[in-house]
């Protein structure tokens, strides 16, 4: 019990710190980044350009970006917000009128997160640069999700988690068919 205590505690402080702390138009880019993000429209629209512009090596990329993040999709939003009916963090907490604009799904895990960390994640292994390249909006979407109020922080690592191992098991599935004849 202590232990939920604790996180429920920390969740409340970094939330109440990003919500205020971050200055306006910081938060207009990060809200902007999220925007795009919406709908995965960003990963799309990066595989779109990977696949077009690099050759073999953008393809692959881009192939496994979106294999990432359909797995952390279907595990965020399709598994977890289904089994955790967690509430949004209180409005009282967000100091600005983002606070209204928030789903009303549950609010963990963060299905933004998921799908930005997945996608980063795959890239990287099949072209370190553009992978690079996709961190920078995905931890902008991952800081957008606390700031705007839409998620505790929790949310934001629980979607990081589950983008990681999205990243993983796409990499590793061909191996895994490999070995075991499937």
């Amino acid at each position: 019990m202590k232990l939920l205590t604790g996180l429920f505690e920390t969740d409340r402080v970094l939330t109440q710190r990003a919500a205020s702390r971050i200055p306006r138009g910081v938060a207009k880019v990060l809200s902007a980044v999220e925007e795009s993000a919406e709908s995965t429209k960003l990963w799309c629209g990066a595989a779109v350009v990977m696949a077009s512009l690099g050759g073999w090596r953008g393809r692959r990329a881009a192939a496994a970006g979106l294999g990432a993040v359909v797995v952390a999709q279907l595990t965020s939003n399709g598994l977890c917000k289904q089994l955790a009916d967690r509430p949004r963090p209180p409005a009282e907490w967000i100091p600005h009128d983002e606070v209204d604009d928030r789903p009303d799904s549950s609010s963990f895990p963060s299905g933004h997160t998921a799908a930005a960390v997945a996608f980063t994640a795959a890239v990287v292994p099949v072209w370190p640069v553009m992978g690079a390249v996709c961190a920078v909006p995905a931890a902008a979407v991952a800081l957008e999700r606390v700031q705007s109020g839409a998620h505790y922080p929790s949310d934001v690592v629980a979607g990081a988690a589950i983008g990681l191992a999205g990243a993983w098991l796409v990499r590793r599935t061909p191996r895994l068919i490999l070995r075991h004849g499937l």
